[in-house]
């Protein structure tokens, strides 16, 4: 059984789990008050065993429920599981392409020094308008 075919298996059970969920909701009487409804003896399951059983078939229903969401998600989570979302859509074809091969020259050439790639604390000193202006020395006078 492939990955689609159990989640489309776990999808319709969640959709009449939930369905029967609040079909047993609705059963219930209503102890609050609201809107003005509930509390006499009108309905039909008005004994206070039906009013337990409903309790017990609602916990049932939402503890299944509850579970079944989270069995749909795992499943629908495992082949993905191995890749990323930033592997595959924001660096597209540049991690799947190689890189071409350089080659080394044949002589040797002295490697310059690398630059800092952000701007190091010389550079801000540099950049601060001073104050006072700084004191140099003096010139000595040549001989």
């Amino acid at each position: 059984m492939n990955d689609a075919m159990l989640q489309t298996i776990l999808l319709v059970a969640i959709i009449l789990v939930a369905v029967s969920l609040t079909g047993v909701v609705l059963l219930q009487r209503s102890e609050g008050g609201a809107l003005g409804m509930g509390g006499g003896p009108s309905g039909f399951m008005t004994a206070r065993g039906a009013g337990n059983l409903l309790t017990k078939v609602t916990w049932v229903l939402a503890a299944l429920l509850f579970g079944l969401t989270i069995i749909l998600t795992v499943v629908g989570n495992m082949d993905r599981a191995s890749t990323s979302v930033i592997d595959a859509d924001a660096v597209g074809s540049l991690a799947t392409t190689p890189r071409p091969q350089q080659q080394q020259p044949a002589q040797a050439q002295p490697a310059a020094p690398a630059q800092p790639s952000a701007p190091s604390l010389d550079d801000l000193e540099a950049s601060l308008p001073s104050a006072a202006p700084a004191q140099q020395p003096a010139p000595t006078p040549a001989q």
